[in-house]
């Protein structure tokens, strides 16, 4: 076997390994972490981790676009150049968006630069604004709350009412 055909069984895993995340990611957000020093790289990889359901990697750009061909990810070919690293999170759509704009503050060299969810492509400015939604567990949490609160004044007004019908008695 010549060092083409090794070189492109090499390359050819990358990008199977890239369109295996994909078929079962929610949602995908791609990164310039340029200029991020190895410290700062391993405290976000560790937050991503401890997050969970997340993958970050770097790939090159080529791999990129040949794994994202002809699917719903392929919007996202416009934002390939520079050093590209991508966070393929595959439990909560919004997981990666957050957890990378959690750190952005102590990292200015980080950087989005786009993300896709459901078959839409955002660019930076929109991933900001979806890092910010919060997670499902906490929308859900939220939701219950505001069923709990109307329930709670009912219980109370009737429990005053049977109250008062009995200091009457």
């Amino acid at each position: 076997m010549t060092n083409l055909e090794n070189n492109r069984k090499a390359k050819q895993v990358v990008v199977d390994e890239i369109k295996e995340k994909l078929s079962r990611t929610k949602s995908v957000v791609l990164v310039d972490s340029r200029g991020l020093t190895v410290e700062q790289d391993s405290k976000l990889r560790k937050a991503l981790r401890k997050t969970g359901g997340i993958d970050y990697k770097v790939y090159k750009n080529s791999m990129i676009n040949f794994a994202i061909a002809g699917t719903e990810f392929e919007g996202l070919k416009d934002y390939l150049s520079g050093p590209t690293t991508v966070a393929f999170s595959y439990e909560d759509a919004t997981a990666a968006a957050s957890t990378i704009s959690k750190n952005l503050k102590g990292m200015p060299a980080l950087e989005f630069k786009a993300s896709a969810i459901e078959g839409e492509i955002y660019d930076a400015e929109a991933t900001k604004a979806i890092a910010d939604i919060p997670s499902r567990e906490v929308l859900i949490s939220r939701l219950l709350g505001s069923f709990k609160s109307p329930m709670a004044s009912f219980a109370r007004v009737i429990n005053a009412i049977a109250e008062e019908k009995g200091a009457g008695a």
